[in-house]
């Protein structure tokens, strides 16, 4: 299994409306219907409310790259810069 997460920083008051253009969009189902996706949860900050954490977890590290190249990826490339200011990426290692 292989397992990333991402960590956004959104625009103020912005992330929220993220999440629902994600789904709005289709991109969210889309993508937890691809070949390989395990996880593709969102989560939210309690601390920061600009803060946003997306963890993905996919049956190989070659299902995830596959992935990133989905038409449905680029539709969300998209909008994302309208929604988030900067972007954090690191692997999980789990045993």
């Amino acid at each position: 299994m292989y397992t990333i997460y991402v960590k956004f920083e959104c625009l103020d008051n912005k992330r929220e409306a993220f999440i629902q253009k994600v789904k709005d969009t289709g991109v969210l189902d889309a993508i937890r219907k691809e070949d390989g996706c395990i996880k593709y949860d969102y989560y939210l900050s309690e601390k920061d409310a600009n803060e946003l954490l997306l963890i993905e977890q996919w049956e190989t590290k070659k299902h995830q790259q596959i992935h990133i190249e989905q038409p449905h990826m680029a539709l969300l490339r998209e909008f994302k810069d309208d929604y988030i200011t900067n972007t954090f990426l690191g692997e999980i290692e789990l045993k």
